[in-house]
C-alpha cells in the first residue's frame, strides 16, 4: 500500500534506537525527508548511516535534548531555515522511572515529566505554526502502557502519570488543531523488546544486587516463555499508518498496541527471582 509518504519532511525526536530508529526507517523507506532528533551524536550517526544504506534515502539528524528549551528552539530554527515546514511530527522521545514510590526522587520526578509530557507539549507548539502555515499535518505521540495501567513491582508513580498525560493531551490538541487540518493522535506501546529499556528496568528492580548476566539470563527466559511481547518495528508500522492520510479519519484517537498482553515485565522479573 502507497501511504503516500513521498517527499514529506518528518521529525522523529529519539530517533536513533528502539521506536523512534524503526520509525525513521519507515518513513524514509516510504520515501518521506527524514529528520532524527536524539541526544548521542554516536548512536545518531550509526542511525543515519544504517537507514541510509538500506533503504536509499539518508535521514538528516540533529543532536537535540528534548527537555532543553534550547535545543528545542535550535531543532526548530533548523527546521524552518531547511525546509521551510514540517508534515509530519512523531513525538518519540522518552523514558520511564520504575520505582517504589517513596524511593522516587524530585529530580526523578521533574525529569520524567520534562521528557515525557513537557517536551511534546513544547515541540508541538513550536512545530504547529509552521504546520498551519502549510496547510496541515501529523502529530503522533508516543506514550506507554503505564497510562492505563501499573507496572507495579516495582512502581510506575512517577512514569504513568506523565505516559497519561500525553493522552489528555493528544485529546485535546487533536480537537483545537481540527480546523487547521493538523490531526494528533497517540500510541500506546506495550512491553516492546528493547535491550536498553529492559537493561534499565532490571536494574531499578533489583537495586544494588544487580548482576547482569543473570538479568539477561532471566530477560532470555522471560521473553522466550511469557510473551507475545512486541518489537520497535510492529509500533513503527502504527506510527507510520498513523502519520499518514490513509489514518485522515483517525484524529485525537489513543492506540494501545500491545498484542492483548496485559502481564507486566516488572512484575514478571520479580515473580521469577
Amino acid at each position: 500500500m502507497d501511504l503516500e509518504l513521498t517527499g514529506k519532511v518528518a521529525v522523529v525526536t529519539g530517533g536513533s534506537k528502539g521506536i523512534g530508529y524503526a520509525a525513521a526507517h519507515r518513513l524514509a523507506a516510504e520515501g518521506a525527508q527524514v529528520v532524527i532528533a536524539a541526544r548521542r551524536e554516536s548512536d545518531l550517526a550509526e542511525a543515519v548511516a544504517a537507514i541510509g544504506e538500506e533503504t536509499g534515502r539518508t535521514p538528516e539528524a540533529m543532536t537535540v535534548d528534548v527537555t532543553q528549551i534550547s535545543d528545542l528552539d535550535r531543532l526548530t530554527t533548523r527546521l524552518k531555515e531547511r525546509f521551510g515546514h514540517i508534515d509530519i511530527l512523531v513525538n518519540n522521545a522518552g523514558t520511564g522511572t520504575y520505582k517504589p514510590f517513596l524511593e522516587v526522587t524530585d529530580d526523578e520526578l521533574e525529569y520524567g515529566m520534562a521528557i515525557n509530557f513537557f517536551a511534546q507539549f513544547r515541540l508541538s507548539q513550536r512545530v504547529v505554526p509552521m504546520m498551519i502555515e502549510h496547510g496541515g499535518g501529523s502529530i503522533v505521540n508516543v506514550a506507554g502502557r503505564t497510562a492505563y495501567q501499573t507496572a507495579l513491582p516495582p512502581g510506575s508513580t512517577c512514569t504513568g502519570p506523565a505516559k497519561a498525560a500525553e493522552l489528555r493531551f493528544t485529546a485535546d490538541l487533536a480537537d483545537e488543531l481540527r480546523p487547521h487540518k493538523i490531526r494528533v493522535n497517540c500510541v500506546v506501546p506495550g512491553v516492546v523488546v528493547t535491550e536498553e529499556r529492559f537493561e534499565k528496568w532490571e536494574r531499578e528492580s533489583a537495586g544494588n544486587s544487580y548482576d547482569p548476566d543473570a538479568a539477561l539470563e532471566r530477560r532470555k527466559r522471560i521473553v522466550r516463555e511469557d510473551g507475545p511481547w512486541g518489537d520497535a518495528w510492529q509500533v513503527a508500522d502504527t506510527i507510520l499508518y498513523l502519520a499518514s492520510e490513509r489514518a485522515s479519519y483517525v484524529n485525537g484517537a489513543s492506540l494501545l498496541v500491545d498484542g492483548a498482553n496485559k502481564k507486566s515485565y516488572t512484575r514478571l522479573l520479580r515473580e521469577r527471582d
